[in-house]
């Protein structure tokens, strides 16, 4: 079995910073995109930023040139740099992850469950 665990969420003023971590683990052939995506309360679930196993990246208009996606595939974890947060980035954000757990079957998508980021004063 594969599993995703997320850290770093918090409370943080407006304006500060947080780093999320996501570590994979388990029974892991290889790992292709991984990514973050948040849920506001009321909200559907929407992506964040994504980076490919060769580390091409991909992101929410609204996060570009605040938010840095990289990964450390030695470690099998991504991580999320969130620079000049606002309160409107409060969300519960959720790593995903195209593991593959052997050469023989296809990969498939594996989620966190996913942790809190409140931006308030």
């Amino acid at each position: 079995q594969v599993q995703l665990v997320e850290s770093g969420g918090g409370l943080v003023q407006p304006g500060g910073s947080l780093t999320l971590s996501c570590a994979a683990s388990g029974s892991i052939f290889s790992i292709y995109g991984m990514g973050w995506y948040r849920q506001a309360p009321g909200k559907q679930r929407e992506l964040v930023a994504t980076i490919t196993s060769g580390g091409s990246t991909n992101y929410a208009d609204s996060v570009k040139g605040r938010f840095t996606i990289s990964r450390d595939n030695a470690k099998n974890t991504v991580y999320l740099q969130m620079n000049s947060l606002k309160p409107e980035d409060t969300a519960v954000y959720y790593c995903t992850a195209g593991v593959r757990v052997d050469y023989r079957v296809r990969a498939q998508d594996y989620w966190g469950q996913g942790t809190q980021v409140t931006v308030s004063s």
